[in-house]
C-alpha cells in the first residue's frame, strides 16, 4: 500500500504544494467526505484556510458504484460521456438520479457549513482536494464550481490516480499535484491500508478544529 490513511496521504501530499504556503490568496477545499480528512492535514502544513466543495457523484442505477457524471453545488452536471454512450442512458434517468443527488448534496451543505457564510472564492487560488482520482468526474465538477464561484487558480491535488487522470485541461484546472500514479490503478481505496468511510462528524470535527486554530493564529 502508498499510504496508511488519509491524513498520511494528505501530509505526503502537502509536500508537494509547498510552494503554496503562507499565501493569504490560498485555500483549500475537501470533497466530502473523503477528501476532507486530506485536505486538513494539507491546509494545516500551507497554513491555509480548510473549507468544503460538495459536489455528488451520478452512480448509474442498479450499478451505483460506475460514475456516469457528478453533480456541482450550483447543479450543474458534468457527465461521463462514455458511460452514457456505452449504457444508453437517457436524459430523464440522468435527471432522477441527480433530482436525488441533489438533495443529498444540500444536506451536507447543511451539515457542514452551518452558519458559516456561503463560500466565495472571488479572486482565491482554490486547492481542491481528494483522497484519490477514479474517473474525475467528481473532481471536473468541483473545478467547474470553483470557477464559477470565482476562483482565479484552481489547482487539482490527490494523493493517487490512474495515469491516464492527470490532465488538468481535462478537469479544467491549471495545475494538478499527485502523490502516486500506477499503472496498475484499480480504484482509489486499493492504495491505503485503512480506507475506512469518513463520517460527516469527522468532517465537522476536521472543519471545526482547523478554522479555529486558523482564527486564533489570526489575532
Amino acid at each position: 500500500m502508498l499510504f496508511r490513511d488519509r491524513h498520511d496521504a494528505g501530509r505526503r501530499l502537502a509536500t508537494r504544494l509547498a510552494r503554496y504556503a503562507g499565501r493569504p490568496d490560498v485555500i483549500v477545499l475537501g470533497l466530502p467526505r473523503g477528501g476532507v480528512p486530506v485536505a486538513a492535514e494539507v491546509a494545516r502544513a500551507l497554513g491555509a484556510p480548510l473549507d468544503v466543495l460538495v459536489v455528488r457523484k451520478l452512480g448509474v442505477p442498479g450499478h451505483e458504484e460506475l460514475a456516469m457524471g457528478a453533480l456541482a453545488p450550483d447543479g450543474r452536471i458534468v457527465l461521463e460521456e462514455g458511460v452514457v454512450r456505452m449504457l444508453g442512458l437517457d436524459g430523464r434517468t440522468i435527471q432522477e438520479v441527480a433530482a436525488a443527488e441533489a438533495r443529498e448534496l444540500a444536506r451536507r451543505e447543511r451539515a457542514y457549513r452551518g452558519a458559516r457564510p456561503a463560500l466565495d472564492l472571488r479572486g482565491r487560488t482554490a486547492i481542491l482536494v481528494d483522497d484519490g482520482l477514479a474517473t474525475g468526474s467528481s473532481m471536473r465538477a468541483a473545478a467547474a464550481a470553483a470557477r464559477a464561484l470565482g476562483a482565479q487558480h484552481v489547482v487539482v491535488a490527490v494523493p493517487v490516480a490512474p495515469p491516464d487522470g492527470v490532465d488538468p485541461a481535462r478537469l479544467g484546472a491549471d495545475e494538478i499535484e499527485v502523490v502516486a500514479t500506477p499503472p496498475q490503478f484499480d480504484g482509489v481505496g486499493r492504495w491505503y491500508d485503512d480506507f475506512t468511510q469518513t463520517s460527516d462528524d469527522e468532517v465537522r470535527a476536521l472543519l471545526a478544529s482547523l478554522n479555529a486554530a486558523g482564527a486564533e493564529s489570526a489575532r
